[in-house]
Formats: C-alpha cells, sequence, structure tokens
C-alpha cells in the first residue's frame, strides 16, 4: 500500500469506528460532545452515512486511488471550517470542533502524502 494510501486507509478506519456509536449509542456520544441525547433517528442516519464513507476510504485506499484520495483533502479541510462557523453563530457547542480535528489532521496527512508520492493524473 502506498503511503499516501495509507492515510486515506487509516482515516478510513477512523470513520468505520466512528459509526459505531453514532448508530448503535448515539447518545453516548452526544453527551460526549455537550448535545442533548435524543431519540431521533438522525443521528443513527449519519452513523450508516459515516459508516458507507468509511467503506469508500477504505476500498480508495486498497485500489491505490489517487484522484479520489486528492479530492478528499479540500473537502475534509472544508468540515473545521463548517464546524467553526456552527460554533460561531452560537448554533453548536464549541466541543463539536473537537470532531473536526480528525478531518483536518488527516487531510493534512493525505496532502503530504500525495506531495511525495506520484503526481495525480490530471484527467478525470
Amino acid at each position: 500500500m502506498s503511503y499516501p494510501a495509507k492515510t486515506v486507509f487509516g482515516f478510513g478506519l477512523y470513520m468505520l469506528l466512528l459509526c459505531v456509536p453514532l448508530l448503535f449509542a448515539p447518545n453516548l456520544l452526544l453527551e460526549l460532545l455537550g448535545f442533548a441525547p435524543t431519540s431521533e433517528v438522525w443521528v443513527r442516519v449519519l452513523g450508516q452515512l459515516v459508516l458507507y464513507l468509511g467503506i469508500y476510504y477504505v476500498l480508495a485506499a486498497r485500489w491505490d486511488a489517487r484522484r479520489f484520495m486528492a479530492a478528499t483533502v479540500p473537502v475534509r479541510l472544508s468540515v473545521i471550517v463548517f464546524f467553526a462557523a456552527f460554533v460561531a453563530a452560537g448554533l453548536v457547542p464549541p466541543m463539536l470542533l473537537v470532531m473536526g480535528v480528525p478531518d483536518l489532521v488527516g487531510a493534512l496527512w493525505t496532502w503530504h502524502a500525495l506531495g511525495k508520492g506520484t503526481p495525480v493524473p490530471a484527467k478525470v
């Protein structure tokens, strides 16, 4: 597995781990982040989406899909920006920023790894 693939694989594993509490014990995670407990299904729906994204990341790493890896960098970097805007607007507790840190660190790690490897072809 290439160095960039390892970064995406690691992020995929993080997502697969994150989906577990979202799917099976969402209130544990919500309370840890300072949110009120809920009986609504939306947190579990988010867990399902995180599960699917985690699978995509793991497969992209296994297939060394460089274009996918490169495309994830700006998207993952935007997570912390959106979370910070939500906090600044008073919509969520500041603890949500903690959830954006793995996206930020993972994106920077992948960006760095892609810079050290073979360039990503321009064709999409």
